[in-house]
Formats: C-alpha cells, structure tokens, sequence
C-alpha cells in the first residue's frame, strides 16, 4: 500500500467504546460482559482503552461496576487503561483500581459547562487540579478531555479562541494529552482543521487527538481532515457504541472498524487488528440486543460469512 503524502505513518487509536461508548446505555450490563470486551480490546493491539469511568451512579448507571471491572481485567503489558475521574473520590477509586491513565474532563462552551457539571469551566478546571497533582505524584498518565470544542447543542457556535483558552488550561494542569471532542458530531472537515491548529497554539499538536461523533456522518471526513494538518491520535468506540447522556442529539462514536478500515487503506499503520475488533463488535452489539452501526464491520461479517 503506497502512503498518501502528507499524512501520518502511523496513528493511535484510543478504544473508548467501554466507558464513553458504553456510558448512555439504557439496559445494564454485567461486569463480565465489561470485562470481556475490554480484554478483547486490549488484545487486538490497542496501545490504550478507556476502561472504566469512577463517577456517581446515581449520574451513570451503567458505570457501576467500575471497580469490579479495573480488577478482574487481565492486563497487557504496555496496554494504557484509562478511567475518567471528576473528582478526588474518583480518583482514589482509580488509583485502587490501577488505572495507568485518569481522565478529567471541561466543556469548551459556557452553556454546555453549566448544563452538565452546573459550573463555569474555570470553575470545573479549577476543581481539577488536585487531581491533576494527585495523578503526577502517583506517576500516572493524565488526560484532558474537552467537550463540544467544534459546537454546542446549547449555545451554538464556540468561538475558536474559547477552545484554545481551555486547552491553555488543560496544558497548565500537566496534561500529558489532551482530547478535542465534536460532542454533538456537527464538525465539517476545514472547521475540524481550524480547531485543531487554534488548539496547536496552546499544545504540542502531536499530543491533541481528535474524538469525532457522526451524528451527521462526517466523523471519517474529520478524520483525515485532522491527519492533514498533523494530527495523529484518534478516539473511536467498537461498532460505534456511544453518545453524551447530557447532549440532546448526540449519536455514536465513530465506530473503530470504520476507522481502521480507512487507514488501512491509506497505508497507516495503527497496530490494531481489524478483523478482531469485528469480532469484537459482533460480540458487544449481540449483548446489546442489536446490530452494530459499522458499515465497514458489519459489510466485513457479512463477507466472511459467504
């Protein structure tokens, strides 16, 4: 396969269908479900899943057996599991749980930011850091997440200068990644390019990653619109499981075969096995009661099956 030029030669995906994937669920699954599919994840080749979220459950249910999951995984060695935290109490269960990475997590829109954790976002970043210097004594990852950096199902538009003033303040937290995230999926291509290079300024842009929903079926597109201006970590959730519980309209993840599918067929080496994460989907989505939302997963099952 030749390699498109200007591109990347190799890409990390984060796997989040088991936490931001799995998160708006209605119907509960069990830890053993959890645990499996994490496992499955973790042994297709992904560098990192997000595993786990040590939020209330009274706020997400579904993410109740946090714990019971962090401790019966069978660990990968050089395998980040990630688990959002929001705040101390959650992160002394991660830090129980031996998650290698935590993830805190603001809005890049005031309106979003106060509909969802009820406070301005200096408010919510300011609540962070001793999170942040708990996960830097404790030799662990820490990552920012940044929601509805490329539109707001609230206010609308976000002004690209609202979005670098919350990376500046993820960076000064100790960030050692930072996530932009199209929450509500409304992002186009040269608007995806002008939010990450607005980002760049305040952070290295080899430590952004794009986290793209496809509400409007555009998350590919935004994709290879990022990896042209030089970004090369992506988030993508197993047979496009997902949505935000607190953003009214929000649909799937990008779904991760869809991904890997695309940068296989640009020469883009990402260490995920594809045909894997199929199975893997086929397995969450039969859980789940439904078919997965993978064109790209659900056109290889049916290929394989004749």
């Amino acid at each position: 396969m030749i390699q498109q030029p200007g591109l990347p030669k190799k890409v990390k995906i984060v796997e989040v269908g088991p936490r931001d994937g799995l998160q708006n669920e209605k119907e509960a699954l069990s830890a053993d479900i959890k645990v499996e599919l994490v496992e499955r994840l973790a042994r297709a080749g992904f560098a990192n899943v997000e595993a786990a979220a040590f939020v209330s459950p009274k706020w997400v249910p579904q993410m109740a057996t946090s714990a019971e999951v962090m401790a019966r995984i069978e660990r990968i060695p050089g395998v980040i599991y990630s688990a959002l935290v929001p705040n101390m109490q959650g992160f002394e269960l991660a830090l129980a749980g031996k998650a290698d990475e935590v993830v805190v997590f603001g809005a890049a829109s005031e309106a979003f930011s106060q509909k969802n954790i009820n406070c301005s976002i200096a408010e919510s970043i300011k609540r962070f850091e001793p999170v942040a210097k708990a996960a830097k004594d404790h030799g662990l990852r820490l990552r920012g997440s940044i929601s509805t950096a490329f539109g707001c199902p609230y206010q609308g538009e976000v002004p690209l200068d609202a979005v670098g003033d919350v990376v500046a303040r993820m960076r000064d937290l100790g960030c050692d990644e930072i996530d932009i995230a199209d929450t509500i999926g409304v992002s186009t291509a040269r608007k995806t390019q002008a939010v990450m290079l607005r980002a760049a300024q305040e952070f290295p842009i080899e430590k952004l990653s794009g986290h793209f929903h496809d509400t409007y079926g555009q998350a590919l597109a935004n994709i290879y619109a990022a990896m042209e201006v030089g970004v090369a970590i992506f988030h993508s959730s197993v047979a496009g499981l997902g949505g935000c519980p607190y953003a009214k309209g929000a649909t799937g993840n990008v779904a991760t075969e869809d991904v890997l599918y695309l940068m296989q067929g640009l020469g883009i080496e990402t260490g995920v096995d594809l045909d894997q994460i199929v199975d893997a989907g086929l397995f969450i989505s039969e859980k789940l009661g439904r078919k997965s939302v993978s064109r790209a997963g659900n056109a290889l099952a049916a290929k394989r099956a004749g």
